[in-house]
């Protein structure tokens, strides 16, 4: 569906030079007695790589038809990770060069949201926080607060976060994977 490039919107993802790209960011500039023009950031959704580009306010683009399926993590069995669409129970895979930074966080019984294009899964969202049990870290400080600084902690899917100073191993923390980033103290 081609659009004028000013309807532009961060987020929206657009076939850009025969590849999924989607607009990390966006200005629609006008310099002076010039013609209008419209900056914008583009991540390539197959390669991960980004890059900008300048789109005259005339040029004419295609917004990428896009559809979203919810996924369960069943397995992995190599570099394969096998998932089930949770509409349809249809069985896919997925390799590890399509998850990407995800694949270390995949959990059996895991649902998530995979992003296609053309029929093919492109990317995948994870959910917003994680419960993880750590399996390595210093020994606890009797002085730690919940201020005070952190150290790194291995958590059981082989990931390394920093955690503050009061966590000990053997217990489970609520974990942000997309920016791996400690949460709290997971509450059973």
């Amino acid at each position: 569906m081609a659009m004028p490039a000013t309807q532009i919107r961060r987020g929206m993802v657009l076939v850009f030079e025969g590849e999924p790209c989607r607009v990390v960011e966006f200005r629609h500039h006008t310099p002076g007695n010039l013609r209008a023009m419209v900056q914008a950031k583009l991540k390539n959704l197959r390669t991960g790589s980004s890059f900008e580009h300048r789109f005259r306010a005339a040029d004419s683009i295609e917004k990428a038809d896009m559809e979203t399926h919810e996924l369960e993590f069943m397995y992995q069995g190599g570099e394969t990770y096998h998932f089930m669409n949770t509409e349809n129970y249809d069985q896919l895979e997925m390799d590890e060069e399509t998850l990407g930074d995800n694949a270390p966080w995949m959990q059996p019984g895991m649902r998530i949201l995979a992003e296609y294009y053309n029929g093919k899964a492109i990317g995948i969202q994870l959910p917003q926080a994680l419960v993880l049990e750590v399996v390595d870290t210093a020994p606890v400080m009797k002085t730690a607060t919940k201020t005070a600084s952190s150290k790194p902690a291995k958590l059981e899917n082989d990931v390394t976060i920093n955690v503050p100073e009061f966590i000990a191993a053997g217990e489970r923390v609520r974990v942000n994977p997309t920016t791996q980033e400690y949460l709290d103290r997971a509450k059973d």
